[in-house]
């Protein structure tokens, strides 16, 4: 009798740290917003921010207006077909280097391990922007979150 209450009285404090966990896992989300400062730091993480919200509509207004810049189905579909996949990496916006209309943000990936037993690893880009009509806009980021045949001319035979 004793050992019933006592299973008893465990499986009710699992039940409750499990509803416990579940309570804070679902109020501690956090919610990213847009920043709203005209910077090569804000440009670059709000690009990254709509591109992880599927939010591509947003996402195409940081691309910069220039020669061979894709259009709005073409950057679209490139995610939807998996030229340009975000899903599997993290993304950490560092500092921005500005160099008079051009800058570069420093960029760090956060790439998940595939098995239990190794670590993730880490990776370091650039992101790479121009100042146009006094917006910062991308023409490179890294490959998850950039197509290789943007502002690319198109292939001739």
């Amino acid at each position: 009798m004793k050992q019933d209450r006592f299973l008893t009285g465990i499986l009710i404090g699992i039940g409750a740290l499990i509803l416990i966990a579940l309570a804070l896992f679902f109020t501690r989300q956090d919610k990213k917003e847009y920043l709203t400062e005209k910077s090569p730091y804000a440009a670059t993480y709000n690009y990254v921010l709509a591109v992880t919200n599927k939010d591509y509509n947003k996402a195409y207004t940081y691309l910069a207006d220039k020669e061979h810049k894709p259009t709005y189905d073409q950057f679209r579909q490139s995610f939807f077909n998996g030229n340009v996949s975000p899903n599997n990496v993290g993304v950490n916006v560092g500092t921005a280097q500005v160099d008079g209309n051009d800058a570069y943000v420093d960029l760090t990936l956060v790439y998940s391990s595939s098995d239990p037993f190794s670590g993730g690893y880490n990776n370091t880009d650039r992101a790479q922007l121009v100042n146009q009509n006094g917006d910062w806009k991308l023409i490179y980021m890294p490959y998850n979150f950039w197509a290789y045949d943007w502002y690319q001319e198109p292939f001739k035979p």
